[in-house]
């Protein structure tokens, strides 16, 4: 069983915990926290017998194969440095890195430390589901895909504090923490065009600006060779429209881009047909299990194979995200602070 530390103390590790335990393969020894006190709260009804408030020593000391990196997104760089320095496999929360200096340095720093993995918690693109929709897709483009509408919006309880002045405010939607939009819940909405289009070849992003700086909420267009992707995603309102993905005459719904419980396929004569594939009731199973398959045989070829094909994809979904900053001209301290 794979011993597991973590570093983010909130609903997404609750959930990732959940699918952890749901696997089997996985048992929580150790937490890091800014503060002791929350570390032994969080950990301690999860089973933990370890807990840091002192990040360098949770990496020296800690007993723990694999850590679960869930910090707000300007933290994920350094803190994965440490992992990978420490030679441990590591999951990390999506956006992986606010750039691609970020990137091709940890990449680098990979290449030095041939036991490390790294994974980035794309959940949606490891369910069974999701990969049969990518099939009928890539069929649907072999037919003149027409493009696509994905989109991703709710509300964050969080933007009440900026709307109502209550500094400090929250990291996510802060500049100085890599937050905004984009950097939240658009990750999802970027993940699946690059799954089931590739790269497109230009974009451009209009974002609404929060009075904090970071965009609020926004419109990115994603060009490809005959035809675009329209992705539409925010954290200050609810939306309750599916994603769609078009044909000539045929439609792919899906009841949601990262979440993704139903996808229904319309013929030309509009006629549903939903993709019989069973669904984990927690959308985090999938890609816990495939880590797991990983982390136990991380030098075996099929397993590498599959590895090296998530790092391609995270590759390519931080250049996209990279892209759509740049031209809305929306600018991180990280951007300017590579070693």
């Amino acid at each position: 069983m794979l011993k597991l530390g973590i570093i983010g103390t909130h609903i997404i590790t609750d959930q990732m915990l959940d699918a952890a335990k749901t696997t089997g393969k996985y048992k929580l020894t150790t937490v890091y926290s800014r503060t002791m006190d929350r570390a032994k709260e969080y950990g301690k009804p999860y089973g933990a017998t370890e807990f840091y408030d002192d990040l360098d020593k949770f990496f020296s000391e800690g007993d723990f194969d694999v850590v679960y990196v869930a910090s707000p997104n300007s933290l994920h760089y350094s803190q994965v440095r440490k992992a990978i320095e420490n030679d441990k496999f590591i999951i990390v929360e999506k956006p992986s890195f606010a750039n691609p200096d970020e990137f091709s340095a940890i990449e680098s720093l990979l290449a030095a430390h041939p036991k490390a993995r790294l994974v980035e918690a794309a959940r949606h693109i490891h369910t069974p589901l999701y990969k049969k929709a990518a099939e009928k897709v890539a069929e649907m483009k072999q037919d003149h895909c027409q493009g696509a509408t994905i989109t991703v919006m709710k509300y964050s309880s969080r933007y009440d504090k900026v709307l109502a002045g209550d500094k400090p405010y929250p990291n996510i939607f802060t500049l100085d923490f890599a937050g905004g939009a984009l950097m939240d819940l658009g990750v999802y909405a970027v993940y699946g065009a690059v799954t089931l289009f590739g790269e497109p070849s230009t974009v451009v992003y209009y974002p609404t600006l929060a009075k904090t700086g970071v965009d609020a909420k926004g419109v990115a267009i994603l060009d490809y060779d005959k035809f675009s992707v329209t992705l539409n995603f925010g954290k200050t309102a609810n939306s309750h429209l599916p994603s769609e993905v078009y044909g000539l005459k045929d439609t792919l719904v899906f009841d949601s881009i990262f979440n993704t419980k139903k996808v229904v396929y319309y013929d030309a004569d509009k006629n549903a047909h939903p993709l019989d594939v069973p669904v984990e009731e927690n959308s985090m199973t999938d890609e816990m299990n495939d880590f797991a398959d990983l982390f136990n045989n991380p030098d075996d070829p099929a397993e590498m194979k599959k590895y090296q094909h998530w790092m391609d994809l995270a590759r390519t979904v931080n250049s996209v995200m990279y892209s759509l900053r740049q031209s809305a001209n929306l600018v991180f301290p990280a951007d300017n602070d590579q070693e």
